[in-house]
């Protein structure tokens, strides 16, 4: 077992090195210039056509809100609470400003797996509309490409075993061990018991709870989050200058913090941004493919708010408690420093918002994450894996809430980035056809008398 964890750590550190985040962040510059900038300028009409999209607007499953509201209960999870605490931690405050810059990147990506999800979709034996990076690699790349497709569907169906479903169990059934001294099998048995009432309505019942949840969550969050940041308000200026400070100059060690050079805060900032926000992973798409909207560019502005949303207002809100109370330099790390920042400014409450965050957050992702893996195993073997899928995935909440998942964290890693290497390749040749998709939109139906922008 050793062997096999000593060659994981050595293919996570290429997988996750240098080159696949100059891919994520090329791929991600390419498409925002080439798109120019419409993904950054358009935020206004995303958010009018996100809130036009409550209702159903063409053929799909479940409505364009709710299919964003999907695709944020999987992203918006631990890493928006331990991630950005571990990416200050491991590159200091200077790695936010590069979250941020891979969340406005990343809004880019996800127009455009949003886009192509839609352009290529298409009906399953059941009839439901189905789609993903594995269909539109073969209904756009051509059936020569099917064994890229296949690729992502085989590490997008194991990795989401790890990162969607038994990490989750397990940061939340440790979490309310530590703060309210419940077992980790009762934890994981309730968490059973829920996720397995979602999954029984498929994905009309994923975005319908997702619907209602989500919005909750996040804001509730956000509100706690700003009442730390209003407390300690004289902080906030010299909480911005660590940021852009540390953003091009290295962090000098204080306190129980190790210092970081420029390239640790960008390594781990962009690292942590896409981890939070799955901009170029291709889990996304999935969502979207299902949604019942206009068209392909339509969808994608909706989808293009998820790194926004994510990033840019969420982990910005966590980073700020750290930083404006004072202890992130104190040598915790992970969902510890997050809970140990809300605590010093809300003594008593502070840790128990940080574990009912931490629950909500990990049920959204175990549900979201089950129809991304659902439908990368669906693709392979059909849909007569869905019953058993949605059984073993069931079990395997028990097993990530009472196991040590040390190993299981690795390969979930290593397989999210290999799930991000055919995804970005077929962005990079079907970015001609999002081109062309979004120009003629645009052109004409941008400017129709229903669109106030």
């Amino acid at each position: 077992m050793d062997g096999v964890t000593q060659a994981l750590n050595w293919l996570n550190g290429i997988v996750w090195g240098v080159p696949m985040l100059i891919l994520i962040l090329g791929v991600g510059l390419f498409l925002t210039f080439g798109l120019k900038l419409r993904t950054i300028v358009n935020v206004p009409l995303s958010l009018w056509m996100l809130w036009r999209g409550r209702r159903p607007e063409g053929k799909g499953e479940i409505t364009p809100f709710n299919a964003l509201m999907t695709e944020l209960s999987a992203t918006i999870g631990t890493g928006n609470i331990a991630g950005v605490a571990t990416a200050i931690f491991l590159g200091g405050p200077g790695a936010v400003f590069w979250m941020w810059m891979t969340a406005l990147v990343g809004m880019a990506t996800k127009y455009a797996e949003a886009v192509l999800a839609v352009r290529y979709r298409e009906k399953d034996s059941r009839g439901e509309w189905v789609g993903g990076p594995m269909y539109y690699i073969k209904n756009g790349l051509g059936e020569r490409w099917t064994w890229l497709g296949a690729c992502f569907a085989v590490f997008a169906g194991i990795a989401g075993f790890g990162i969607g479903n038994m990490v989750q169990a397990n940061s939340v059934s440790h979490a309310l061990e530590n703060s309210l001294s419940i077992p980790l099998w009762v934890t994981g048995l309730v968490l059973f018991v829920l996720v397995g009432a979602v999954l029984i309505g498929g994905i009309k019942r994923i975005g319908a709870v997702a619907g209602k949840l989500v919005p909750f969550m996040a804001i509730t969050y956000v509100a706690a989050g700003l009442l730390v940041i209003i407390l300690n308000a004289a902080a906030i200026p010299s909480a911005f200058a660590l940021i852009f400070t540390h953003a091009f100059s290295p962090a000098a060690a204080t306190g129980g913090f190790a210092g970081a050079a420029v390239w640790a805060a960008i390594r781990f900032g962009v690292a942590r941004g896409v981890f939070s926000n799955e901009a170029g992973l291709g889990s996304a798409p999935i969502a979207h493919a299902v949604a019942q909207t206009h068209g392909p560019v339509s969808q994608g502005l909706i989808a293009m708010l998820a790194p926004f949303i994510d990033t840019i207002i969420v982990c910005t809100f966590t980073a700020l408690v750290i930083l404006t109370s004072g202890v992130w330099s104190s040598g915790a790390t992970g969902a510890a420093l997050t809970s140990n920042a809300f605590e010093a400014t809300l003594p008593v409450v502070g840790h128990h918002i940080v574990s009912f965050s931490l629950a909500l957050f990990a049920f959204t992702t175990l549900i979201g994450w089950s129809y991304y893996s659902e439908r990368a195993l669906e693709y392979l073997f059909g849909v007569r894996i869905i019953t058993p899928f949605r059984i073993v995935w069931c079990l395997a909440i028990i097993v990530g809430a009472t196991m040590e998942l040390a190993f299981v964290w690795l390969l979930a890693d290593t397989l999210n980035a290999l799930m991000a290497l055919p995804n970005l390749i077929a962005l990079a040749l079907l970015s001609p056809v999002v081109f062309a998709l979004s120009k003629e939109f645009f052109r004409t139906r941008g400017k129709s008398e229903d669109n106030p922008f």
